[in-house]
């Protein structure tokens, strides 16, 4: 199906304004679920620390009890008991739980303006619709990402990355007219499975 560029200059102009939003923030919310993912999962590896560390602690203590001339379990007890209090000072100046409900909060936030934009697109090829009211939307959606990325979380660019590899490459964001036809019904459905033909 050969691409749809509309007539009018004007309206043009405006998809086009429209399809960049749209993309930046498909890349802004990807970003954002990345960097909750990050958090979460260095959450996870602080939790598995502390168990470990907590444990080998005790093992030390109740080795200094039962051996009381180990020269090893004492120091080794001292080692992991400071190594354990550094890992709970850094988790309670730095807390990943709370980091990454922050940045899904913000993704939760940008992913509706994302579908809103792509709303707006869909309804600009709509000729009855006039383009003054096109832009009155456009510009509402703008004043609501401004309030959205003015208090969103900080990203990186190693989540940019993973956005970007999951957006291009493993298309996240994008689904066959096959795929989204699995999830409804037979009567809004565009493609036609093929006939299997008589059960032999």
């Amino acid at each position: 199906m050969a691409p749809f560029i509309p007539a009018d200059p004007e309206r043009y102009a405006f998809e086009s304004q429209v399809r960049e939003c749209y993309g930046r923030c498909a890349y802004s919310h990807k970003t954002q679920q990345k960097m909750a993912e990050g958090c979460a999962s260095r959450l996870g590896h602080i939790k598995l620390g502390q168990i470990v560390l907590s444990a080998l602690t005790t093992g030390g203590a109740v080795g200094v009890v039962f051996d009381r001339n180990s020269v090893v379990y004492p120091y080794a007890t001292a080692l992991l008991a400071v190594s354990l209090l550094v890992l709970n000072s850094y988790v309670k100046d730095i807390d990943p739980g709370e980091a990454a409900q922050k940045h899904r909060e913000a993704a939760s936030d940008i992913w509706n303006i994302r579908e809103a934009y792509l709303s707006l697109l869909a309804d600009s090829r709509d000729p009855t619709i006039a383009l003054a009211d096109l832009r009155q939307r456009r510009d509402d959606l703008q004043t609501q990402l401004h309030k959205i990325y003015r208090i969103a979380p900080h990203t990186s660019s190693t989540a940019y990355g993973r956005a970007q590899d999951a957006l291009q490459n493993k298309e996240d964001l994008t689904f066959s007219d096959a795929e989204i036809d699995a999830f409804l019904p037979t009567s809004l459905r565009r493609t036609v499975k093929p006939d299997p033909g008589p059960a032999s």
